[in-house]
């Protein structure tokens, strides 16, 4: 008897192991599939970031990363669309003797300055040359309201433990966002949103199921977290930096950016995005906020011939609704304006390498 129940214990042990991997499996084959079918609208690859894997690095390529936010990412249009797949396409009409581009687009949606780090260390494995550092939208609250500290993908447990992130939690979030909000699934990044749609009783409850299973899978990755946990997200010495209040922890966070690419040889271009028209006063802080940053880089990398500052505030005029849908994320038109201008600084530094000439002495 004794043997006969040990043998039911370890047979209904054994079954559960074995419906637990069977679920597993087929999260994972419905998540794959879900890459594939949203990765050029809206979505990521399954490493996490913008656009087609990168393959390995050849011998002739240069590869350039941009970080930021949705507007590095391209927020309203599709993968091939965004600015760093623009910029690889007018890359890649050069005529370079010996020379490839790749860009790769590593922003994400509400992703401030403090991401920087962290995503570069996260994709250095992808052997990049160069670093656009392209956000200041997300940071514009400044130091009284505490930092930007969103880092999308180390939400996830899984991307942690593996680099591999799953879409499946989004896909449904995002879906029960627009079903709530008349079709905008952007407001499930927005802190404040002026939707005045109202769903009806089956969209709502719709919208609570969709939002249910995505909430379900991202327990599932929270009881992973346990095993693979996050340190405390903060910015020490904000006043190191010379900034005036209250830029300090963005400035902070763009010198910790462009500190971490100079240790690990890499370029950098330090990006002012155009600058934004939602509003008056945010166009203000804009400036500013770029004007302190920009004197900071100066202060502080100066002299090193790796750094270098594009200032495209004035590049377009976000009131044009050809260029910008809503002051301030780009049309797939404004994405090409910005990265024409792109071009010339990306070819100045790819020969700076080339040459030698951007080693730091």
């Amino acid at each position: 008897m004794t043997i006969s129940r040990r043998r039911k214990v370890v047979f209904a042990l054994a079954s559960i192991a074995g419906s637990a991997l069977a679920m597993l499996i087929a999260l994972l084959a419905i998540d794959v599939y879900l890459h594939t079918r949203f990765q050029r609208s809206a979505g990521f690859n399954v490493w996490g970031y913008r656009g087609p894997v990168a393959g390995r690095k050849q011998k002739t390529e240069y590869r350039i990363a941009m970080v930021g936010g949705s507007s590095a990412y391209g927020y309203g249009v599709t993968w091939d669309q965004a600015i760093p797949a623009r910029l690889e396409q007018h890359l890649a009409k050069l005529a370079l003797a010996g020379r490839t581009f790749k860009v790769l687009n590593l922003g994400y949606n509400n992703e401030g300055a403090y991401s920087f780090v962290v995503t570069l260390t996260d994709y250095a494995y992808l052997d990049y040359d160069l670093v656009c550092l392209y956000e200041g939208y997300n940071d514009l609250v400044g130091d009284p309201r505490g930092p930007n500290v969103s880092v999308f993908r180390h939400e996830s447990p899984v991307f942690r433990l593996t680099g591999y992130l799953p879409i499946f939690p989004i896909v449904f979030k995002e879906k029960a966002a627009a079903m709530l909000n008349g079709g905008d699934p952007g407001a499930l990044y927005r802190s404040e949103t002026k939707t005045v749609f109202h769903p009806g009783a089956a969209a709502t409850v719709t919208a609570a199921a969709l939002r249910t299973v995505g909430e379900m899978s991202q327990t599932l990755e929270r009881q992973l977290g346990r095993v693979v946990e996050e340190p405390a997200r903060h910015i020490d010495a904000p006043d190191a930096t010379g900034c005036k209040y209250p830029w300090g922890q963005y400035c902070r966070s763009v010198s910790n950016g462009v500190g971490f690419a100079l240790q690990h040889d890499k370029q950098v271009l330090f990006i002012t995005q155009p600058y934004e028209a939602v509003s008056p006063s945010r166009h203000a802080r804009h400036i500013e906020q770029q004007r302190e940053a920009a004197a900071m880089v100066a202060r502080m990398f100066g002299r090193d011939p790796r750094v270098r500052y594009v200032n495209l505030g004035d590049a377009i005029d976000l009131t044009d609704s050809t260029l910008s849908f809503d002051r301030m994320h780009l049309t797939a038109e404004g994405n090409v304006r910005i990265a024409e201008r792109l071009v010339a600084p990306v070819v100045d530094m790819a020969s700076r390498r080339a040459s030698g000439t951007s080693v730091h002495r």
